[in-house]
């Protein structure tokens, strides 16, 4: 699976909208979507907030 799969796997997981986890990572809700879209990649930052948001980590994410 890509990234952007992997984030949207996971956020389904957890019963989670876009905006929440936008919420709980501090970005906009169409950033989320862009994520999941594959257009856009956080930066290490976000990406650590993501993976700790989702319960996860930034090697399962980017992990195919």
């Amino acid at each position: 699976m890509s990234f952007s799969e992997n984030v949207k796997k996971f956020r389904e997981e957890k019963g989670m909208t876009q905006g929440e986890l936008a919420t709980r990572v501090k970005v906009a809700q169409p950033m989320i979507a862009l994520y999941e879209k594959g257009e856009k990649v956080p930066n290490i930052f976000n990406g650590v907030r993501l993976a700790k948001a989702l319960g996860t980590t930034c090697e399962e994410l980017v992990a195919e």
